[in-house]
């Protein structure tokens, strides 16, 4: 058995994490963006920027791409725990699932897609501290 490198695995993960963004997009627009405060589409348009950055990033190689994956992995599943899984204490910050009303138009779909984005997020936030510690220990 072959180990895939830092690299590689950063590379996948970029590409699971871009497909987790366009599915937990898609749901945004299934439900409508007047479903959600300004705020957290907002919030929700800097992270999809920032992603996309970084996912431009991996995808060309650069050196920051591993630590900018670690940053956007990391904020965006804290991000999006708070804004979807969490119960809705954050008021114009929430937008729960959890005994989301009718006009909110949750569905399983809607949990799928913000759970695969936050698996995507952690993925993509571990790999990229992969890369960073294989670039620490490599020799000069």
């Amino acid at each position: 058995m072959t180990e895939t490198s830092p690299e590689s695995t950063l590379r996948l993960t970029t590409a699971i994490f871009a497909v987790a963004l366009l599915v937990h997009g898609a749901d945004h627009l299934r439900r409508g963006m007047d479903v959600t405060s300004p705020l957290v589409n907002t919030l929700g348009t800097l992270q999809v920027l920032f992603a996309l950055f970084t996912v431009f990033l991996v995808a060309r190689g650069r050196p920051e791409g591993a630590r900018a994956a670690v940053l956007i992995g990391f904020a965006s599943a804290i991000g999006f725990t708070v804004v979807h899984v969490l119960p809705d204490w954050f008021g114009p910050l929430s937008d729960s699932f959890v005994n989301a009303p009718p006009e909110l138009r949750v569905t399983g779909f809607s949990w799928f897609a913000a759970v695969f984005e936050i698996a995507a997020d952690l993925a993509i936030a571990v790999a990229g501290l992969r890369v960073l510690r294989a670039r620490r220990l490599a020799p000069a």
